[in-house]
Order: structure tokens, then sequence, then C-alpha cells
């Protein structure tokens, strides 16, 4: 198979369907059936099983899909540049949950570029996990460590959430009264990580303003109400402050994914390093920063 072919089966694969496949590729379904078809008659074999509801891979399908990916990582640059420590170039994405990727990796990835001018970084911020397996991004950054896939994890750090409300509103005495104001946080059939289904700690049912958006929640908790906050944020909400800091405290931590294909990519595994490194870092500074704010 020439490397055409690899890139069109994948396409597939990653999409199933061929309209998906062609947006990727920018080529006509028509085109991509085409090529398909001809590369399964080369091969004696189906690839993928095809449906109304869209191309699945076959067992001979799923049997190539891993040489394929290897191909495909030996084949691209995702990272290029010269020889030992050279500056890192060329574009990676970096998919995170909207918390993470609104208020920390900006910073980050901003003092990544910063020696490394050649490197162009793109945040996917998405209210889901991200798909690696359909290359959606190159790294993915998440609140639970995935169970499956051929995938490498490593922890990154923790970080902390607490109650917060805004300063001039009277804070409550006690989890009983904070169970009077209206409640702020994610809605609660769309919590797509058990780690981050932090309301039941109040013994509420309701959720009177919510939203799958982190920075949508910080928004209204601006406008009252009481809900859980990343301690990173609130330094971006200066009319929030934490309250019953000593009645509860949430911790959580952030994981760094990536293909298991990648472990021998030299250049990933730097850009890996300074993003951790970089995260750390950060999350220590603006919880540092937010500590000083405590009814």
């Amino acid at each position: 198979m020439n490397w055409d072919d690899i890139r069109v089966f994948l396409a597939v694969a990653r999409a199933e369907s061929l309209t998906g496949a062609g947006k990727t590729l920018r080529l006509d379904a028509a085109t991509i059936g085409r090529r398909i078809a001809r590369l399964e008659a080369r091969l004696g074999a189906e690839l993928f099983v095809k449906s109304p509801q869209g191309y699945v891979l076959s067992s001979v399908g799923e049997e190539l899909l891993p040489a394929a990916e290897a191909a495909e990582a030996a084949l691209s640059v995702p990272l290029a540049g010269g020889q030992g420590q050279a500056g890192l170039s060329g574009t990676v994405r970096i998919g995170a949950p909207d918390g993470c990727a609104n208020y920390l990796l900006p910073q980050v990835c901003a003092a990544i570029r910063a020696d490394n001018p050649d490197l162009d970084i793109q945040i996917l911020a998405l209210p889901r996990v991200v798909n690696l397996s359909k290359r959606e991004a190159d790294l993915a950054i998440t609140v639970s460590p995935p169970d499956a896939g051929r995938l490498l994890v490593q922890k990154i750090t923790d970080y902390h959430l607490h109650l917060a409300m805004r300063a001039d509103l009277t804070p409550p005495d006690d989890l009983a009264k904070a169970r009077d104001h209206a409640v702020v946080g994610y809605i609660p059939d769309m919590i797509f990580d058990k780690e981050l289904d932090y309301l039941g700690l109040l013994g509420r049912g309701r959720v009177q303003m919510a939203s799958n958006s982190v920075a949508v929640q910080l928004q209204m908790l601006r406008q009252g109400g009481i809900g859980f906050v990343h301690d990173f944020a609130l330094p971006f909400a200066p009319e929030l402050r934490i309250v019953l800091k000593d009645d509860i405290s949430l911790k959580r931590a952030f994981y760094l994914v990536r293909h298991e294909q990648d472990r021998r990519s030299d250049r990933l595994g730097r850009l890996v390093e300074a993003l951790s490194a970089g995260l750390r870092a950060e999350v220590a500074r603006l919880e540092a920063e937010a500590a000083a704010r405590c009814f």
C-alpha cells in the first residue's frame, strides 16, 4: 500500500463515512469511494462493512489499522526539527476539557512557543473526551485516565475545586445553608466524566443554572448563586470568593494522553515534558493566588 492508500483508508476508518473522509482529505465522497473500492480489489478483501449508517471496519480492516497508523507515524513529521535539541516546529493539536483549555493552556502554550517560534499550537476545547483514535488531536488532556486503546497515559498534576460565590453576597455559615442558594453546575445528563459530577456532595439534585462549559458556569456565578469552581480559574473572576473552604474541598487530576505509537518520537516527547511542566507550574501559581481570596 502506498501513502495515498494509507491516508484514504485511515480517513474513512476515522470518519466512518465517505463524506467525513472527503472533508478531511478535501476530496468528494465519490472519489473516496472509488479509491477504497480499488484498494479492496488490489488486496482481495473488503476493508469496510457498508451500511446506511456508515462505514465500519471489517475484520481485515481491523487487522490493517495498526500497520496503517504505524506507517502514518513514520511518514509524518508533526514536530519537525533538526538533530539533538533543535527547536520544535510544525503543528501540534492539543485536545482538552474547556476549563483547562480556557484558563491554563493559553499561558502554557505561549511560553512553549516563545522558546519554539516555528511551532504552531492548536487548542481543541471540547466538553467531552477527545477522540485520539480518530486523530482529533495529537495529544489530549483528560480528568480520568482512559482504560482502553493503544495509548500512553501519564499523570500531570492534581488540581483543586471549592465552592465559590460573589464577594458582595453574604456567604453561608455551613453546607446546610449553602443549599439555600441557587446552584450553578453542569447539565446533569451531559456530564461526560464521573470526575465532573460534583453536586452530589451538596445533597442537591436540582441545578438552577447549568451549562456544559466551565467558562459559562463561571460567568453564571458572576451573576449570583453558588457552585464549584476550579481554584485555577478564580483569578480570572475577581468578583468571586471561595466559601466554606474548611468544610468542603475537591481534588482532581489532569492526565496527558497520546498515541502509543508516538512513544519513540523524541520531538513529541520533548513537547510533552514542556507541556506537563508548564501545566504543573501554572496550576500551582493560580491556586496560590486563589487561596488568598476566601471568605
